[in-house]
């Protein structure tokens, strides 16, 4: 008996309250897990792809590392793969996900398509490049798509993105943390970027990626109106550097929001079930009450802004 009492009792002693469920770098108070669970993030992340090419010495990086041009769906899924980890996983899986980036970066070297330099492709000039096109990007789409983000809101979005700026190997006071920041930086890169022989394979790529012939068909009803309209959302001065004429900003914001009204009928909970379903995994672990959803942007802002603030 004296026996079962002492097990009764170790039980009781390292028994505690349940340990709470890991929320991850962001967790769903966070701006960027109402944001990233938009159907519009697709577009934006072609954006990005878009301007990031724009950097000579960023994107010889990955025309001498990758093989996008034979892998575009395996890179892409890739990408998306990796948001949604450091977005929706645990902080674990987030670490894990950063610390493979720094290894793989510290391994790669491109030369500089203007000197013959050779460089990594983890220098912090270049991984800042594309931290801020993302951001940008995603920042962008998103509110001119119709998302409900206030100014402040804004900010707290690009300041909360210097959790993955850390993860990737950048020091996060570094980078931009406010919306005027990161407009400032790209003020400030502006006189390095050029559409070079690489971006333009890039812009070709985007336009005409290769398939199999029998989703050709998809590829031209489906992928250049997403290609299109990534495009067209870039800033004037991208495309004075690739060479178009730039569309009226209100036409496509109008499309923007259009799209992005149609992409939103679609129930999320079938737009989740795309792979990875990093949002699904969330909730799962999360419980309900973490589900992504615009409304609660609107809620935030009427509690975190003021009344004023939220009307505007």
């Amino acid at each position: 008996m004296s026996g079962e009492g002492n097990g009764a009792g170790a039980r009781a002693r390292t028994s505690g309250p349940p340990r709470r469920p890991d929320p991850g770098l962001f967790g769903p108070a966070s701006v960027t897990w109402q944001v990233h669970g938009d159907p519009m993030m697709w577009v934006a992340g072609v954006r990005a792809l878009y301007l990031q090419a724009l950097h000579p010495r960023a994107v010889r990086g990955v025309m001498e590392n990758s093989d996008f041009r034979k892998d575009a769906w395996g890179r892409l899924m890739r990408t998306a793969n990796f948001v949604g980890t450091i977005t929706y996983g645990t902080t674990e899986a987030a670490e894990k996900a950063g610390a493979r980036v720094r290894r793989i970066h510290a391994l790669l070297k491109a030369t500089d398509p203007a000197t013959g330099e050779r460089y990594g492709v983890d220098e912090p000039e270049l991984l800042t490049w594309v931290h801020c096109a993302e951001i940008d990007s995603y920042l962008t789409v998103a509110r001119r798509s119709g998302l409900p983000l206030t100014a402040a809101q804004a900010d707290r979005y690009v300041a909360e993105h210097r959790a993955d700026a850390r993860l990737v190997g950048l020091d996060p006071a570094a980078v931009p943390g406010t919306a005027a920041e990161l407009a400032a930086y790209f003020e400030r890169v502006r006189p390095d970027l050029a559409a070079g022989p690489d971006a333009r394979a890039v812009d070709d790529f985007l336009r005409r990626p290769p398939v199999h012939p029998a989703l050709a068909p998809a590829r031209a009803v489906l992928w250049r109106r997403v290609a299109a309209l990534a495009y067209d959302s870039l800033p004037s001065y991208a495309h004075e550097l690739y060479g178009r004429p730039a569309p009226a900003p209100d036409h496509v914001t109008r499309r923007l929001a259009l799209t992005g009204r149609l992409l939103r009928l679609i129930p999320s909970r079938v737009r989740w079930q795309l792979p990875p379903g990093h949002i699904l995994k969330a909730m799962a672990r999360l419980g309900p009450g973490s589900r992504p959803a615009p409304y609660k942007l609107r809620k935030r802002a009427s509690i975190l802004d003021g009344p004023g603030r939220a009307q505007h």
